[in-house]
């Protein structure tokens, strides 16, 4: 749940790049001459009679196919969503958390090397199998080393976990899967008939959420030996069906043997003449954009964005989990907000496809700031609500799941109007390069602020010995919390950084808000020119 804009990465540019808040979701930024190169002059005399007409029958093993690789790039993501959760129950610090953090960081950073992906490959291999094939390979790979040694880094075998290595394997996992990402996104424009090219975002969207799901809500429920005692069981057993080094190696096969399968068997047509622009090329037209006044004024805006909401949206699901609610409910309880992740964007897509989008930004701005105090609401209470026996009332899972819900409508409010806006201001002369450029920086926005606040929690938290002989002793560091156990008593939390970060980056927010309100206007009020490279003013009507 705390990692909402991880999963919503699902808008889709020429460079493959994903939007974060992102997390869940527009279509492709693409020219008119981004036509596929292996269907040109494919297209049978039905196609021209019914043009608009999605000829499904003709693609329905490349869309399968298309689903399947963005089904596999779901199964690190989610994974890497879940280790959080175990590690929360290992009793891992917050600045331990905010390192692992950065294994988000991949799917927002990946233009860096997008266009060396779209344009260095092996002609007899393919231009994208060329990346394909052995992203796949080295994940599968990553995943079987990973479940030899998930036990030992995560500190079941009597160790402390090992947050720096399991932090560097995950980030290879995932900066595997994003580079992996720009070439399945790649191979969609071409793979696909120009009648059904627009369901390569469709393809995106529905395989790496339900790879994410995969990796994440399932593998915390199948892990749970409480979930599986209760609700697969006859007989209860200490741990669930399925443990993390079980699932690794698992998905380490799949991997492995489906890129078998598609190098062996999906053939790649020739692309040498489709419109895609060199690495030199590419690297100077984001040059050209940030030289642009008015975007450095935008950009820093869109950097800064994100402060107000970092403590709630980093923190909260974390410290719902430190108070006694079970992880596997915590997943749980994004399967009955899937619908409504589903329904927002159409929704609110209606109030932002005019000239001014980021009305709806600024209208839902202050609800959702106003949510990070209501989450530290009911992270205070939830310690109330717990029964004798350690589970709570359905009564707290409604009001739990009340909560992401309203957090999910302001949340959903501010990431499509934002995407309705880059996509009005972006240059159509310059493909989907303006677009990537403006979404990567929206990404990056929302990971500083959740890895910047995942390492204060500690610092800004007092903790004390209570009972035993060193009564009053400091327990803000590991030695002096052993001291204190050792001495028979109690490290106790006087003081959470949870709730003083909350407060803080609450005002933060409609501060910013009170500042920057007027500066988006006057940016959605200025001419669309404005937003143009002056040295391709000629090519434009």
């Amino acid at each position: 749940m705390t990692r909402q804009e991880v999963k919503m990465k699902r808008g889709k540019d020429r460079r493959g790049d994903n939007t974060q808040e992102v997390d869940n979701r527009p279509t492709h930024m693409k020219e008119d001459t981004d036509i596929p190169t292996d269907r040109k002059g494919q297209d049978s005399e039905h196609d021209k009679n019914h043009a608009g007409c999605s000829n499904l029958g003709r693609d329905r093993n490349s869309i399968l196919l298309l689903l399947l690789l963005y089904v596999l790039q779901g199964i690190p993501l989610g994974l890497a969503g879940s280790i959080p959760l175990l590690l929360q129950s290992r009793n891992i610090s917050y600045k331990q958390q905010a390192i692992f953090s950065f294994v988000y960081w991949p799917f927002s950073i990946k233009l860096l090397w997008a266009p060396i992906v779209d344009s260095v490959f092996v002609s007899r291999i393919g231009r994208r199998k060329s990346w394909l094939i052995p992203c796949q390979y080295l994940i599968g790979l990553f995943m079987m080393i990973l479940s030899g040694q998930v036990t030992s880094l995560l500190g079941d075998d009597g160790q402390d976990p090992n947050i720096l290595l399991l932090t560097g394997l995950f980030f290879m996992l995932n900066f595997l899967a994003a580079t992996q990402d720009i070439a399945v996104d790649g191979w969609a424009l071409t793979m696909l008939s120009k009648s059904n090219v627009g369901y390569a975002s469709t393809c995106n969207t529905v395989g790496q959420t339900a790879g994410f799901f995969i990796g994440n809500v399932i593998f915390i429920a199948l892990e749970s030996a409480h979930f599986c005692n209760t609700y697969l069981r006859w007989e209860p057993q200490e741990q669930g069906i399925v443990t993390l080094k079980e699932f690794l190696f698992f998905w380490g096969i799949v991997f492995f043997i489906t890129t078998t399968i598609i190098g062996l068997l999906k053939h790649e047509e020739d692309s040498h003449g489709d419109h895609e622009m060199g690495v030199v090329s590419a690297y100077k037209q984001f040059s050209q954009i940030l030289r642009l006044p008015i975007i450095k004024k935008f950009l820093v805006i869109v950097i800064t964005s994100k402060m107000g909401y970092a403590a709630a949206d980093a923190i909260t699901g974390l410290k719902l989990i430190e108070a006694g609610v079970p992880r596997e409910d915590m997943a749980l309880l994004a399967v009955p907000l899937v619908p409504l992740q589903i329904i927002l964007p159409w929704v609110i897509s209606k109030y932002t496809a005019g000239s001014r989008p980021l009305n709806i930004y600024l209208q839902a701005m202050p609800w959702r700031l106003i949510m990070g105090i209501e989450f530290a609401v009911v992270v205070w209470v939830t310690p109330s609500f717990r029964l004798a026996d350690g589970s709570f009332p359905t009564s707290y899972l409604v009001l739990l799941l009340f909560s992401y819900a309203v957090h999910q409508v302001a949340l959903y409010s501010m990431f499509v109007s934002t995407m309705a806006f880059n996509a009005r201001v972006s240059d159509p002369l310059m493909g989907g390069t303006y677009m990537t450029l403006l979404n990567t920086v929206s990404n990056l926005g929302g990971n500083w602020p959740a890895t910047v606040a995942l390492w204060l929690v500690d610092s800004l938290s007092w903790k004390s010995c209570h009972g035993g002989t060193e009564e009053g002793l400091d327990c803000d560091t590991k030695a002096e919390a052993e001291v204190c156990t050792k001495a028979d008593g109690k490290c106790v939390t006087d003081v959470d950084g949870y709730y003083i970060e909350s407060a803080i980056c609450v005002i933060i927010g409609f501060v910013w808000l009170g500042i920057c309100a007027r500066k988006i206007r006057r940016l959605q009020e200025l001419p669309l020119e404005s937003w143009r490279i002056p040295s391709s003013g000629s090519s434009r009507d």
